[in-house]
């Protein structure tokens, strides 16, 4: 039988070629048959590893996607938290200079 099949596939494999044989079916026809049903087992077991590691890369992918979501949240806060500072810097040197000017033609 094939080599990187596990025994206990191979196992399987001849309980259900055992299973369904027909009357008159020779040995050699009940092991060709166990080798199409382990071919069919290895096939399965590669499609089921290949869903899983797409499932584990989309889940990773996601668990990026919110860690960056995160992220930017959490500067966006950051950014509102000083944009007041920000909003008040020109105010601030407008009302200066209007009493700069005012102190400067009132002492003239």
């Amino acid at each position: 039988m094939a080599k990187n099949i596990s025994e206990e596939t191979q196992n399987e494999a001849m309980k259900v070629a055992k299973a369904t044989q027909k009357p008159k079916q020779t040995k050699e026809q009940t092991k060709l048959i166990a080798l199409g049903i382990e071919k069919g087992i290895a096939e399965y077991k590669k499609q089921q590893k290949s869903k899983a590691r797409d499932r584990d890369k989309s889940r990773k992918q996601e668990v990026r996607a919110k860690a960056r979501t995160a992220e930017t949240a959490d500067s966006d806060t950051a950014d509102i938290e000083t944009k007041p500072n920000r909003q008040l810097l020109p105010w601030g040197l407008l009302v200066i200079s209007w009493i700069g000017f005012v102190g400067f033609y009132l002492l003239k």
